[in-house]
């Protein structure tokens, strides 16, 4: 996970109805993270061939004031996957800014439970151009306290987006608490703001706020609602 510092002013234009920027120390934020999906299933059905794959997105965090208190959330704007079905699906269902894009990724994490050095790289195609994430890990992983940067972007329990009529949608996400490891370098290299326009790619082309690896877990995501007007 990668996060950075971004004008507020960015944002405001993607940011759902009913919802608002969350701030983290009066700091706004956007995260670019590469992960894997692993035995994922629709409904409780493994999709074959479908199950085991890399993603790659842009996110940032909004918060919404709700009967049960304050939900907060994520906003995707932009998520990378590897095979058409995926994204076929996401954007169906959720309306998800889903593209598809040959990936890669190398995952060395073998001996990081117990502090030894790790890494991870994510890598897409987009023309004709490779381009990369990278981390190399340190340590072993912590638990993050509460209060801090690591937890605020990675303990979300909520995803918002938009309907094509303008309404928005929420649904909820489910998992532990994930540990975190400290990383000792890392890169991201490509062209950014063909991918994800200018005013982000100005954002990702800074020094990050903050870079971690997170260990994650078992996830669950729920049908979305759909908010009134």
């Amino acid at each position: 996970m990668f996060n950075y510092d971004i004008a507020p002013a960015v944002l405001r234009p993607l940011v759902p109805p009913h919802t608002e920027l969350d701030e983290f120390d009066g700091r706004t934020l956007v995260s670019l993270v590469g992960f894997r999906f692993l035995d994922t299933r629709v409904l409780g059905v493994p999709i074959p061939f479908h199950r085991h794959f890399p993603e790659v997105n842009v996110r940032f965090y909004v918060k919404r004031q709700a009967s049960d208190g304050w939900r907060r959330g994520v906003v995707f704007i932009k998520e990378l996957v590897p095979k058409p079905v995926i994204a076929w699906t996401a954007r169906a269902v959720y309306n998800e800014p889903y593209r598809t894009l040959p990936m890669r990724f190398h995952v060395n994490m073998s001996g990081a439970e117990q502090g030894l050095p790790g890494s991870i790289r994510y890598g897409w195609r987009f023309g004709d151009q490779w381009q990369h994430m990278d981390a190399a890990t340190s340590g072993a992983p912590v638990q993050p306290a509460a209060e801090t940067e690591a937890a605020f972007v990675s303990t979300r329990g909520w995803g918002y987006g938009m309907r094509r009529d303008g309404r928005a949608l929420e649904y909820r996400v489910t998992h532990p608490a994930w540990r975190v490891w400290n990383t000792e370098r890392y890169s991201l290299q490509g062209d950014l703001a063909r991918l994800y326009g200018r005013s982000i790619a100005d954002a990702l082309g800074r020094t990050p706020s903050s870079v971690f690896v997170a260990d994650g877990s078992a996830v669950s995501v729920y049908p979305a609602q759909t908010l009134g007007r």
